[in-house]
């Protein structure tokens, strides 16, 4: 009688996977072969943006929906270090992943971990921010050649602001607009600057473009969410999306941007476009200082998600009166 065995289980840089030709979304056709195989070949240029920073990563599990996990679950194996970090409003500590190398980083992958969100600054340097970044959401169903034309007037904000930055399609609709920042800038200087600088690309087109928080107050605009600072995080340049046929968050040239369409960069063909090359790397420019005069405009500009706290107690306020 013969006895059915299981084909060897794979493993690469001794990391055992499993369940490689299984999809890893539910209903979509990238498998999870596929998921490891881009991961492995782009480590090398994402293992830098992930280095010593807090991540948090989003999982599929098969069947269930994609959820985001920032802690590192307790079976992880011992070489994967951590960041311990106080939650204040969870009232706990987590223990945050540190992904300093490209095992680690496989890893998450055989864990089915699709997105990888890392913090805006190193280690538990807070007040030491390395970028400042503008999220560029368009409104629902909104084609990207609205994002291009925001970003546009978000890279016009920055050059009479005497920066410049570089873009990412965001992997899912919108686009990030990215500046490095010079040692020295304050948690507190790279926000304001980041409202001041939303604020003036916003009065550079106005019909297209809000800084309105509440969806209902953007008028099919597109947004310039300038509240990714502090403990914030966003999706890192090369990271795949839990999307259709898994998108890739991609560096694009100013001069390209018109004409890339973000659904065709996936983990199926991302690597074959930057043919062996760290774009993001080639494309950002160097860390810059921030102009005084842009920091103290965007002192006097509310925190986005705070005025919209109050807005809407006001307006709950006058409904039920």
């Amino acid at each position: 009688m013969a006895v059915s065995r299981k084909p060897p289980a794979e493993s690469r840089l001794g990391v055992a996977l499993s369940s490689l030709d299984s999809p890893v979304v539910t209903g979509d056709a990238v498998t999870k072969r596929e998921l490891v195989d881009y991961l492995d070949g782009v480590a090398d240029r994402l293992v830098p943006r992930l280095t010593a920073r807090a991540l948090s990563v989003v999982r599929v599990r098969p069947g269930q929906q994609p959820f985001m996990q920032k802690n590192l679950p307790a079976h992880a194996p011992d070489w994967i270090p951590t960041l311990p970090v106080w939650s204040q409003g969870g009232n706990r500590e987590i223990r945050y992943p540190l992904c300093n190398e490209p095992r680690t980083l496989l890893w998450f992958a055989n864990q089915r971990a699709v997105e990888y969100h890392p913090f805006l600054f190193r280690g538990h340097d807070w007040d030491a921010p390395t970028e400042l970044i503008i999220d560029l959401d368009p409104p629902e169903g909104a084609g990207f050649d609205r994002v291009v034309d925001a970003a546009r007037a978000v890279r016009e904000a920055l050059a009479h602001s005497g920066l410049a930055g570089a873009v990412k399609t965001s992997g899912a609709k919108g686009a990030h607009v990215v500046v490095p920042l010079a040692e020295g800038t304050t948690a507190e200087e790279a926000a304001a600057a980041t409202r001041a600088l939303a604020a003036r690309a916003e009065r550079l087109a106005p019909q297209a473009t809000t800084t309105a928080y509440l969806r209902a107050d953007r008028g099919g605009k597109v947004f310039l969410d300038s509240t990714r600072s502090g403990g914030g995080t966003v999706v890192a340049a090369y990271s795949p999306r839990v999307r259709p046929g898994l998108p890739v968050s991609f560096p694009v040239a100013w001069d390209e941007l018109e004409a890339i369409d973000p659904r065709e960069v996936t983990v199926r063909t991302a690597l074959e476009m930057l043919g062996g090359q760290d774009r993001w790397t080639q494309l950002l420019p160097a860390p810059q200082s921030l102009d005084a005069g842009l920091v103290a405009e965007g002192r006097t500009i509310p925190v986005a998600r705070v005025a919209a706290m109050h807005e809407g107690k006001r307006r709950k306020r006058d409904h039920k009166a």
